[in-house]
């Protein structure tokens, strides 16, 4: 008898009973554990601005050789941010946990499922945790807690990714050459995030010393907003070209989702991938408006603080948009 080429080539393996639940319960949790992360990045930015670092000294796990210390406002800001990450083991260990249990499930398996992404989790928070640990045993060095921050972006990213990849349907458009194309410039607005919010972290920690309060020796070093102290190419030490870095790189990616997004409006995006691009612009430009608010206002406290959170919001925003817009162009 002959064989039926289109019924075999579009024959799937059925969906186990209950999977569309299971799989939004865990897109659920996944995104419930990237939200904690982001406030607890968050805290951790309160932690170094208000001087907080070393309110344990250098001791680690313990705080001041206690479990639980004795009052004093710096040591208490440090012990509750060492709380809330301990606390994250239990929703990133649920998301690890459903990922192996239900490995084989469509959404969850597969190099396009959400099962790596939640097991590259546990492995950042691993990471992070040791990073955390060196931070304080090495009195805050610049180099290490800028990359304690930059392992917490991706350990965010990995969360929004296999809670994206695992909730609701794909959005998908019958055009495979403007899927590839919002693809490339979705990923594109990735990695200049990745890469701005990277050398801003560098920016803030370069030059401090301890658990200093001040703004660091490389945030200080270009005044004036949208110049760095007064030239587009301007001359100094190390701190300012680091500064400088950041500024450009903060630049060119608003530029680059200003142009991705209207491109992804004008060529018809499907919604999902065209309200991530409208939430990132938004959020790249509220950025830029705080950071030029920040240096003319000479760096206090309150604008760093709301520097760090609309620019972490804005990591997050990047990554759905860039997860979305790849889903998308793998399954058309």
């Amino acid at each position: 008898m002959p064989v039926r080429l289109h019924e075999h080539a579009t024959a799937t393996p059925a969906a186990p009973a209950g999977g569309d639940a299971i799989r939004r319960r865990f897109a659920r949790v996944s995104i419930a554990a990237a939200v904690y992360s982001y406030l607890l990045v968050v805290f951790g930015g309160i932690v170094r601005i208000t001087g907080s670092g070393l309110g344990c000294g250098d001791d680690w796990p313990l705080c001041n050789g206690h479990i639980l210390p004795p009052w004093d406002l710096a040591t208490w800001i440090e012990w509750t941010h060492r709380l809330l990450a301990a606390g994250l083991v239990v929703p990133i260990a649920l998301v690890a946990l459903a990922a192996i249990r239900h490995r084989d499930w469509p959404g969850i398996s597969g190099p396009r499922g959400a099962g790596r992404p939640a097991l590259a989790a546990i492995a950042l928070l691993v990471v992070q945790v040791l990073l955390g640990a060196l931070t304080v045993k090495l009195d805050l060095p610049a180099g290490v807690t800028s990359l304690h921050f930059i392992n917490a972006l991706l350990l965010i990213a990995a969360l929004l990714v296999a809670g994206v990849r695992a909730g609701g349907p794909k959005d998908t458009t019958v055009d495979r050459d403007a899927a590839r194309r919002f693809a490339r410039s979705a990923t594109g607005a990735v990695v200049l995030g990745f890469l701005t919010i990277s050398f801003g972290a560098f920016t803030a920690n370069t030059g401090l010393v301890g658990a200093q309060t001040a703004p660091s020796g490389a945030a200080w070093a270009c005044q004036g907003f949208p110049l760095c102290n007064g030239a587009w190419i301007p001359a100094g030490e190390s701190f300012v070209h680091i500064h400088w870095t950041h500024r450009l790189l903060a630049f060119l990616l608003l530029f680059h989702v200003i142009g991705a997004t209207i491109s992804a409006i004008r060529r018809g995006a499907p919604r999902g991938i065209a309200l991530a691009a409208l939430a990132s612009l938004a959020l790249v430009v509220a950025q830029i408006t705080v950071a030029a608010g920040l240096v003319l206002m000479h760096l206090p406290a309150s604008m760093r603080v709301l520097h760090l959170v609309v620019g972490a919001a804005l990591w997050m925003a990047l990554v759905v948009w860039g997860t979305r817009a790849r889903r998308s162009a793998a399954s058309t």
